[in-house]
């Protein structure tokens, strides 16, 4: 996947059609829209170019933010010789031949900067073939990526290159780069205020894709000026970036969960449409759900769960798109509900218990004895029934002998988890009064 002002040849036919973004392609990094984070006097990159020490960098954005722009910007800031390849299109022969031309650069006393487009669908073993070009210094690495680097590049090339993070681009750079295309091609958009922001949105914070919008647009013959619903009958809107297993689907429904945690049903129910509009399957919103109901609001709200599995069976009876309306309400109930992950902290806690203290038996006196060898034994003996205790409470101990009796689960001052707790207070007096 290639980025914003792609790599267009230079010996096109004179006269002939340049697009807007090779024709507004930045000439110095000063000219690059966005991305100050990384551009400014105090960010990384203009930190590094101010001493003169330019590493190894790893670009990781979503697409057409300026990650060729700046890679090729850098190398032309540095006197390097740019080199560009896909990972794509390239395989062991292709990255052999371009180790070797760098190999010559550098004897000759050139350096080479390697753009490796979509480094992340290079193999472990073809990252690793980067290595020791990058430390000998025969290459300066700068590599891009859509995906999470931490989990598609392997740690010895991350510990070698500095992640730089490129932001999609907000409304005012969009709105910046949209004044430059208008004067790059002599007039105005023809576009009222409306229509103009609705261009805008409909890049997604994508340059290039603003670009292109913004092309066909002027290559339209209108009288006048469009309107939002006039420019939205001629352009479909550009579909969200997500993808159901990468880094988008797990950021989204991280931000669904933390809303609902939260208590905002009107963020928890943005983020389940943005998840439905990104194509997510809507049994696993739903089980994720139930999950939510489980850990966050537990006994605060014991009917949290079943409105989740109601919700998901109405699904599976109405199917989609009307049952996404049972999972939006099962949402709304979720944020609305007291929270309490007493119930989940108790039960990781006696897992751990459990964990430490091995194979350590029941007590003798809680154990059947349907034989009499198992009665001789002492299994059942002195056992108390604790219907026909006062209180129906005996207050016996049901940990092993050798263990101190332990406090797990301890609930919380809201919801139905307040009853809970003066139960477990009252039954902690029964069973003192009875040691006693």
């Amino acid at each position: 996947m290639t980025d914003l002002f792609d790599d267009i040849e230079k010996d096109a036919t004179p006269g002939g059609h340049r697009p807007l973004a090779d024709r507004l392609r930045p000439k110095t990094l000063q000219e690059v829209i966005g991305q100050v984070q990384v551009l400014g006097p105090d960010a990384p990159l203009g930190t590094m170019l101010a001493s003169g020490t330019l590493g190894s960098l790893i670009f990781w954005g979503p697409p057409g933010v300026g990650k060729t722009t700046i890679a090729r910007l850098l190398a032309q800031e540095t006197d390097l010789h740019f080199v560009q390849i896909s990972a794509i299109f390239t395989g062991v022969p292709d990255l052999r031949k371009v180790f070797e031309g760098a190999k010559i650069r550098r004897q000759n006393g050139q350096g080479t900067l390697l753009f490796v487009d979509e480094i992340h669908r290079f193999n472990k073993a073809q990252q690793d073939g980067f290595l020791p070009h990058m430390e000998d210094g025969t290459i300066l690495l700068v590599g891009a990526t859509t995906e999470n680097p931490s989990f598609e590049l392997n740690a010895a090339v991350l510990s070698r290159a500095q992640v730089l993070v490129l932001e999609r681009l907000p409304l005012s750079d969009l709105e910046r780069l949209a004044q430059r295309a208008e004067t790059e091609l002599g007039r105005p958009l023809p576009l009222d205020g409306t229509a103009r922001e609705a261009l805008l949105e409909m890049a997604d914070g994508d340059g290039r894709a603003l670009l292109n919008l913004i092309e066909q647009v002027m290559a339209w013959t209108i009288d006048g000026k469009l309107d939002a619903t006039a420019l939205g009958a001629r352009l479909m809107k550009r579909a969200a970036q997500y993808d159901k297993s990468g880094d988008a689907h797990y950021n989204l429904i991280s931000a669904l969960h933390k809303s609902v945690r939260g208590s905002d049903p009107d963020a928890a129910l943005y983020w389940f449409a943005r998840m439905l509009e990104g194509g997510e399957d809507p049994r696993y919103l739903a089980r994720r759900l139930t999950r939510m109901a489980v850990e966050d609001i537990g006994l605060a709200d014991p009917q949290a769960q079943a409105v989740c599995l109601q919700s998901w069976e109405t699904f599976e009876r109405l199917g989609s798109p009307e049952g996404e309306l049972a999972l939006a309400q099962a949402v709304s109930y979720l944020a609305l509900a007291p929270k309490s992950n007493a119930a989940y902290v108790a039960y990781k806690a006696a897992r751990a218990a459990a964990k430490q203290t091995g194979s350590e038996p029941p007590p003798k006196h809680i154990l059947n004895a349907p034989t009499s060898m198992m009665k001789e034994q002492g299994y059942g003996a002195d056992y108390a029934y604790d219907h026909d205790a006062e209180d129906g409470f005996s207050g016996q101990n049901y940990f092993p002998e050798g263990m101190a009796r332990a406090t797990f689960y301890q609930p919380v001052e809201r919801g139905f988890e307040r009853d809970l707790k003066k139960r477990l207070a009252y039954f902690t007096r029964l069973r003192a009064k009875r040691e006693t």
